[in-house]
């Protein structure tokens, strides 16, 4: 079964940047959007963005457009998430996943991975 693992959190100051990657085990990502999720303590799990297989297009939450930039390396079967001007609203447990859409409900339908932790200090 395909298992999802995302890396690259961490814990950055408010303004700071980090790059989230999401690489597959035992299946090619490159047929799929993907979604990247994020799950604040106490809060339900959101959508950040999605990118289509191609690259061509990408989706995001209007929370962090301008500063969140999904793409992709089908080469290397891995996703990224490159998060400029974060916020400590940020802070969440952020996961990956293929993901069917349906207009703009990204609708997940992986088993999830573990999720990387990003924190904002304010």
């Amino acid at each position: 079964q395909v298992q999802l693992v995302e890396s690259g959190g961490g814990l950055v100051q408010a303004g700071g940047s980090l790059r989230l990657s999401c690489a597959a085990s035992e299946r090619t990502l490159s047929t799929y959007t993907m979604g990247w999720f994020r799950q604040a303590p106490g809060k339900e799990r959101e959508f950040v963005a999605a990118i289509t297989w191609t690259g061509g297009t990408t989706y995001y939450a209007d929370s962090v457009k301008g500063r969140f930039t999904a793409s992709r390396d089908n080469a290397k079967n891995t996703v990224f998430l490159q998060m400029n001007s974060l916020k400590p609203e940020d802070t969440a447990l952020y996961y990956c996943n293929a993901v069917r859409n349906f207009g703009t409900d990204f609708r997940p339908f992986l088993p999830w991975g573990q999720g990387t932790q990003v924190t904002v200090s304010s």
